[in-house]
């Protein structure tokens, strides 16, 4: 099965992806579409980036194109929930230009924003409804939503809806949908609270796991800049010098964070802005169309602020600072290299960042390498690594333009 007519979509479907420029299936819409357009249950072990949008959308459009239904006020057919705002967007923006020639009304709803437009568009009726857990509650509980109609679920995202505390949200939606329905979960990562809730949504479902839980892009050049705490800022104004930088993402760990870097590099004449939890709507996505458009060659981001990020030509993946959740350095990077692209993933790594490198590594399964000759090198011996010798660790001189020729495990394509 090598293309999407194989996957016996129906015309008006097939139409769309091919206006898309799309004529091979990722490996998990191959494995997905033809169970879900039958109604298993799924369950989907991907990362974004693999085309799990897709693997999902497609389907339930294929549902809905089958029999076609004025959709009643107030009831969905099809419930999409996920994390955060900029994906369930993003997701709802799939649902229409896969959409584009069937009678499907979508909408989407999530916090930040006046309420009224999407309670007018509920009032209206729609086929599929795409939320944020905190939205979606408040206008169940205002009565603008009933979920008894709901055909088919879908939670994505679910490690991530976890590690945002919504698990009793997701029970309190889970609670209200009927017991005969069609039930989708994505989820990167496996930990023992998804596996929990895994048995309490699905029935008998198919699982699909397309890439081991936590592996690189083969595509991605990643290195490691050890550096004081102190000089940060410095060096990565001094990367950023390089013109093969075309478009770069950089992480910090937290909020305040992201906005001092901003300040800095807004200060050095880098145009730059952020996104975090402390934007409002309008501000991040003003920022991100801007990075879209290649106004703004960096945006600064916070891992949870930057899940709903896809934009396919970003060059660059910069960790000003290591996550201290290794995977969420397989998400960060997994945002450079998209779409057969190379990309580059330089982390910056302080003397208290060390034990992060340590465990990032042991989860990839590889050595990062280390880029010696820089500037703004770390006076702290690098034989203080944790467990590994100077010498048995691979270096590099401080050169970022040979992009595409790092050692890593995996591979994700964009869809």
């Amino acid at each position: 099965m090598s293309t999407f007519t194989d996957l016996r979509l129906s015309k008006p479907i097939l139409r769309s992806i091919e206006e898309q420029g799309y004529d091979t299936p990722t490996p998990i819409q191959i494995q997905a579409i033809p169970h879900l357009i039958e109604g298993r249950d799924l369950l989907g072990i991907a990362q974004t980036g693999t085309g799990k949008t897709a693997a999902f959308a497609l389907p339930i459009l294929d549902f809905l194109a089958s029999d076609p239904q004025a959709p009643a006020p107030r009831q969905p057919s099809v419930l999409v929930l996920t994390p955060t705002r900029e994906l369930a967007t993003q997701i709802s923006e799939s649902f229409r230009v896969y959409g584009r020639y069937l009678k499907v009304r979508h909408a989407v709803v999530f916090g930040g924003v006046n309420q009224r437009p999407q309670v007018n568009a509920l009032r209206q009726g729609i086929d599929v409804l795409v939320a944020t857990p905190g939205r979606l509650i408040d206008l169940m509980e205002q009565g603008h939503i009933d979920l008894g109609a709901v055909e088919i679920f879908v939670l994505d995202e679910a490690d991530r809806m976890l590690d945002m505390g919504f698990i009793h949200p997701i029970r309190k939606v889970v609670a209200t949908l009927p017991r005969e329905r069609q039930s989708l979960l994505f989820s990167a990562t496996m930990p023992p609270d998804i596996v929990e809730l895994t048995r309490s949504i699905l029935r008998n479902p198919l699982r699909i796991e397309v890439a081991p839980p936590a592996t690189t892009v083969d595509l991605v050049t990643q290195s490691v800049l050890f550096v004081e705490k102190s000089d940060k800022r410095e060096l990565l104004g001094e990367i950023l010098r390089d013109p093969s930088i075309e478009r770069a993402l950089v992480f910090t760990r937290t909020k305040h964070g992201a906005n001092r870097v901003v300040k800095h590099l807004r200060q050095i004449g880098e145009k730059a802005d952020a996104i975090h939890g402390n934007k409002s709507q309008g501000a991040r996505e003003r920022a991100l169309n801007s990075f879209r458009s290649g106004h703004l060659r960096v945006l600064v981001a916070t891992d949870i602020a930057a899940r709903g990020i896809d934009v396919p030509d970003i060059t660059h993946v910069i960790n000003f600072e290591l996550p201290n959740i290794p995977d969420n350095y397989v998400h960060r990077i997994g945002r450079t290299a998209r779409a057969g692209r190379n990309g580059a993933a330089i982390s910056f790594c302080d003397t208290d960042e060390r034990p992060y490198l340590r465990d990032i590594e042991k989860t990839i399964r590889c050595k990062i390498t280390i880029v010696e000759d820089h500037p703004f090198r770390s006076k702290t011996p690098l034989t203080q690594f944790p467990n590994k010798p100077a010498s048995k660790r691979k270096t590099a001189k401080f050169s970022l333009r040979n992009r595409g020729r790092g050692r890593a495990l995996g591979r994700t394509s964009h869809r």
